[in-house]
């Protein structure tokens, strides 16, 4: 643990309020993970502050509280505790509203994301800085560490006509930003600008692990329980595109994939034979409790970080897959889109139609990676400008 502890932004306004908040009405944008270091809810905290009024809360997919699983879309309610709206941002509108903002002066965002693409926070603040600067409002994000660091980048940046939930910008897959960086890189690309002010971290770094913070691990969302499923999900999250359960229904998501008719064994076997650099594969047999396969007994590969500054859970994401196709390929298959005429989900996840129609074909991983890595790279050296942290 480092020596002094990490600050959040949450954690800066709080002992700044006059300087950010003064006599404003403010809402807040939040979830679990919307906590200080000793674990006070922001909520709270900020419905407490004496320069300004909490007069609306927003949630994201999965609720204010972390109620909802994944995908669970949810309409507006009421917070009993201090009786004032909440307003569902993953129901029929991704996107506040006029009439949302009408009793708002500043908006908060205050969530803990994981700096990758398809994770929807990122979207849900695009949405809002939309709307921020549409209706006048100021827009405050409390910034927050990137869990998997500032160093690395991955993925290729999304293509144009594939925006969704899980990708409404053009950036690869990992972005190698805090929430606030992404927010200030945004904002230089909106149409309109919106009145953006970061409250920035103390105490931190590019190069920090997140168990390096000091700061208490809250799960950003129900399927990521721990900071190790958080390092393997932007490779293991392309299998919610496929049949294969991801493991989600059991107490490994994301760490785990398989199902009914792979060959547990013959699957490890083949991903130890490429010899990913910080990842080692082991057999494993699971009956996930809910979502795909529920109540039956799938087998699969469970994967461990043996060195996370080496590992590329992208590019093992994709080997998995290969993979499963090649052994597989009798039972493999790809989900269909979820609407008619819409685009089939691992389209969406990695941003391309390139993974569903190359990655079987010969060389076409390899093809893949080397132009991913290219993309991501130019990302990470046009991203610098927005760095507020080196």
């Amino acid at each position: 643990m480092t020596a002094k502890r990490v600050i959040t932004g949450a954690e800066n306004l709080l002992n700044n309020e006059k300087r950010y908040v003064d006599g404003k009405r403010v809402g807040l944008l939040t979830n679990p993970t919307g906590r200080t270091g000793d674990l006070q809810s922001v909520i709270d905290l900020c419905a407490q502050m004496e320069s300004c009024e909490l007069t609306a809360l927003f949630a994201c997919e999965h609720g204010i509280r972390g109620e909802k699983q994944a995908g669970i879309r949810f309409e507006d309610e009421r917070d009993e505790q201090w009786d004032i709206p909440v307003y569902s941002l993953y129901g029929e509108r991704k996107k506040p509203t006029a009439e949302m903002l009408g009793e708002v002066d500043a908006v908060l965002f205050d969530i803990q994301d994981l700096g990758l693409r398809f994770y929807t926070y990122l979207s849900t603040l695009i949405y809002t800085m939309e709307a921020c600067a549409e209706n006048g409002k100021e827009l405050i994000v409390l910034d927050r560490p990137n869990p998997l660091g500032g160093e690395r980048c991955e993925g290729g940046l999304l293509t144009p006509g594939m925006e969704s939930m899980v990708g409404a910008w053009a950036m690869p897959i990992r972005t190698g930003l805090t929430i606030g960086e992404f927010a200030r890189l945004v904002n230089d690309g909106l149409p309109k600008k919106c009145d953006l002010v970061v409250v920035p971290l103390e105490n931190w770094n590019r190069a920090m692990d997140y168990t390096d913070t000091g700061l208490p691990w809250i799960l950003p969302s129900p399927n990521i329980p721990t900071l190790d499923t958080a390092r393997v999900y932007p490779g293991t999250c392309f299998f919610e595109g496929t049949r294969l359960s991801e493991g989600r229904g059991t107490t490994k998501p994301f760490e785990q994939i398989g199902a009914p008719w792979v060959d547990a064994e013959r699957l490890a076997k083949a991903l130890e034979a490429n010899q990913l650099p910080g990842v080692r594969f082991c057999p494993v047999y699971f009956t996930p409790t809910f979502s795909k396969h529920q109540g039956e007994l799938c087998a699969g590969v469970q994967l461990f970080v043996t060195d996370k500054e080496s590992f590329r859970p992208v590019e093992t994401g994709l080997h998995l897959l290969r993979e499963v196709m090649r052994l597989h390929p009798d039972h493999f298959e790809w989900l269909p889109p979820r609407a008619e005429g819409g685009r089939p989900f691992i389209d969406l996840l990695t941003g391309s139609t390139r993974v569903k129609t190359e990655l079987g074909e010969p060389g076409g991983l390899e093809q893949i990676v080397e132009e991913w890595n290219t993309e991501a790279l130019e990302w990470q050296n046009n991203s610098r400008t927005y760095w507020i942290y080196t």
